[in-house]
């Protein structure tokens, strides 16, 4: 009896498993796909990542329809915290936007200031390609057009408020990182992409980085367990479990061991955020 007790229990555990509701991003950079593995080793449990743009996935979680969710929308995260469907929200690492475009540059927005570079693109009427997928990635450039907006521009209000109402150059595709940086290579248009999506992109075609380093591209990641009070179904243990490792020591160095020839796509910071 005690023998048959043990195989249904290892049983139970190998078929454990859950839904995590995640950003385009952790997955197209790849970080899942290296995460997953090294969990399932440790938990023994499953996870399916539903891979949505940060506003379609917090949604997802609202529905009851994923046990975690992990995402990069501060502002978003923290209104479904006190909306009550999790108790908590837990940071786990960083890494940053950058501004991708052709790499003549013909809008001549090199350099290190995000919202001089967005004024820059419409006051040339540059093709730019935005997510519009309510996507942590689309709340961050919608951020940054709001400041070059709201600053003194001069000369360039005119140009920038209807490069976004009416400009024909500005295409919102409604899609994901990789297919958003598909058109722009294929278009030669500038586009706002994580870091780590775009270390891991192969098809660049003219595209580089030219935009890079402004602490406003600061791009943070958080993870929380969706509320069991909310909705019952919810696999609280084995989500616990996710959360816990993903934070803790074995799942923030499993984050920073996660390079790309050679560089590194994600930054730990789960402890920092404890103290």
């Amino acid at each position: 009896m005690l023998s048959a007790g043990l195989l249904v229990s290892t049983a139970a555990l190998a078929q454990s498993s859950i839904v995590v509701a995640s950003t385009t991003s952790t997955e197209q950079s790849g970080l899942f796909s290296y995460l997953l593995p090294e969990f399932k080793k440790a938990s023994g449990i499953d996870v399916k990542v539903v891979a949505l743009g940060t506003g379609q996935a917090i949604d997802m979680a609202r529905r009851g329809d994923a046990d975690v969710l992990f995402v990069h929308d501060q502002v978003a995260e923290e209104k479904f915290v006190a909306e009550g469907f999790a108790a908590k929200r837990q940071e786990v690492m960083y890494n940053d936007f950058v501004l991708i475009g052709p790499k003549a540059d013909p809008a001549a927005t090199r350099g290190s200031n995000i919202v001089a570079a967005l004024k820059k693109v419409a006051t040339a009427n540059a093709p730019f390609i935005s997510r519009g997928d309510k996507s942590g990635t689309h709340a961050a450039e919608l951020r940054f057009w709001k400041m070059a907006q709201g600053e003194p521009i001069g000369t360039a209000q005119p140009a920038l408020m209807e490069f976004l109402s009416k400009g024909a150059a500005y295409r919102s595709c409604g899609c994901g990182m990789g297919p958003a940086l598909n058109i722009a290579a294929s278009s030669g248009a500038y586009v706002l992409a994580d870091r780590g999506t775009w270390l891991n992109f192969k098809n660049r075609a003219d595209l580089a980085v030219l935009v890079e380093g402004d602490k406003r591209l600061f791009n943070q990641y958080g993870v929380m367990l969706v509320s069991a009070a909310k909705h019952p179904q919810v696999k609280t243990a084995e989500g616990q479990k996710f959360v816990d490792w993903v934070t803790g020591d074995a799942g923030q160095k499993a984050i920073a061991s996660y390079k790309i020839g050679g560089e590194q796509l994600f930054f730990p910071n789960a402890a920092s955020a404890a103290r």
